[in-house]
């Protein structure tokens, strides 16, 4: 990461001393802000545009960064924007982007390209940075080769040299494939048909890391609140972090026990029965989300928990509501800068693997242990306790069985190997 220009931090400080920041924030403010400007030039976002700075926050939250530590981000990337309203970047000196033969690159409106189409189609911050890095790599693997003139045939010897040169996993390969075939046919609307030209990385067993009934009931006796909650119920009901933190007050409902996930991998709902073991902790959890929010309510500034765009737009009072509430909330209010407004987020899920981690270390645990780890140690139990295959796919909301067949490598067969038969059984 580059330096501050001498002559933008002439214009930026005596600000921080006008605005009368305080004395412990005033050092963390030209950081912000090196960070802002060096995000800029690696995703290509013009750095005086507004708009660049939603995108950096929603970077920032995929990161775990907490509301506080984004809130100041923001104000010191305000302040920035107060600093050069009105001054030519040469006379900032501002960081660019390096653009080729000295003109506007290209690749910057590729980039843009890629924000608003992921946007328009609701995926998440975390697949918008994935695909971003995958086809900035792409740009310096295609090199001079003008953004008109890349091709298919750019693309498959591009993933073809990430499973012979570099000797990336299949995955890594997939997740290249899956960010340019969204370049291809949504930003650049070309034919993108490689079929079996591209040469595949080799594939590997994966066995997930399962843990014992004893194990997983020590590390959540080890967790304090709500992560122990958190934990549970990824372990009770076979969640994904993701569709765990994502729950809302009306995805649960206790008189059916059963906890519904929305827009889950894939877009896809479904349900899974409500642990009765959890069924009273969840009721006080739901308790304190309604005592939080009568609290956020007296704030004038709040505008409710953030939403899907489905929903604001029918209705915009439904982020105040109760059942829209997150069953796991954070801790603070998040300054949303476009709306001028605070909104509350769910918990992150970096808190809650780092407190994960912590319990496994505590308990002398020698295994490598993920929150993810628990939706692994759910199906490899079932499966132990004789539950048909196909039910475990349904609760893990697998869309193929293939992918469900892993964790018959987790259990010891307990299928008779003799040949006998049936009559005589």
């Amino acid at each position: 990461m580059e330096k501050l220009p001498v002559v933008l931090l002439e214009i930026y400080k005596p600000l921080l001393i006008r605005k009368r920041v305080s004395k412990t924030a005033k050092p963390h403010y030209p950081k912000w802000l090196r960070y802002y400007l060096d995000f800029c030039v690696k995703y290509g976002h013009p750095p005086r545009d507004q708009r660049s700075l939603a995108v950096f926050l929603d970077k920032l939250a995929s990161k775990g960064q907490g509301a506080s530590l984004r809130n100041q981000a923001t104000k010191a990337i305000e302040l920035y924007y107060e600093a050069v309203r009105g001054l030519p970047a040469a006379v900032a000196k501002e960081p660019k982007a390096p653009a080729r033969g000295g003109e506007e690159d290209p690749w910057d409106a590729v980039y843009l390209g890629l924000h608003n189409e992921m946007r328009l189609r609701a995926h998440s911050p975390k697949t918008e940075s994935s695909y971003l890095n995958w086809i900035r790599r792409f740009r310096d693997f295609a090199g001079d080769l003008p953004v008109e003139e890349v091709s298919a045939e750019t693309a498959r010897d591009f993933l073809t040299s990430l499973a012979v040169e570099r000797g990336v996993a299949a995955s890594t390969q997939n997740v290249a494939f899956n960010a340019l075939l969204f370049l291809f046919r949504h930003i650049l609307k070309r034919d993108y048909e490689l079929g079996d030209t591209v040469v595949r990385a080799k594939t590997t067993r994966y066995i997930p890391t399962v843990l014992t009934r004893d194990e997983v009931d020590r590390v959540i006796a080890r967790l304090s609140a709500p992560y122990n909650l958190i934990v549970s119920v990824l372990y009770g009901c076979g969640l994904r972090m993701s569709e765990c933190l994502n729950l809302r007050v009306n995805c649960l409902e206790f008189d059916e026990n059963l906890v519904i996930i929305h827009d889950g991998k894939g877009g896809k709902d479904r349900t899974v029965p409500l642990p009765e073991k959890l069924k009273a902790a969840l009721k006080r959890q739901v308790a304190r989300v309604d005592k939080q929010l009568a609290r956020d309510l007296e704030n004038p500034d709040f505008a409710g928990a953030f939403m899907p765009p489905s929903v604001e737009n029918k209705s915009k009072r439904a982020a105040k509501d109760y059942q829209w509430q997150w069953v796991f909330p954070g801790k603070e209010l998040t300054l949303v800068p476009d709306e001028g407004c605070y909104r509350r987020y769910h918990n992150y899920d970096k808190h809650v693997n780092r407190e994960v981690r912590a319990a496994v270390r505590w308990e002398k645990i020698p295994k490598k242990v993920t929150a993810h780890t628990f939706r692994h140690s759910f199906a490899s139990h079932l499966l132990a306790a004789n539950v048909d295959l196909r039910t475990i796919q349904q609760l893990l909301g697998h869309s193929h069985i293939k992918t469900t067949m892993i964790y018959t490598h987790t259990v010891q067969s307990r299928t008779k190997k003799e040949m006998i038969s049936p009559l005589d059984l």
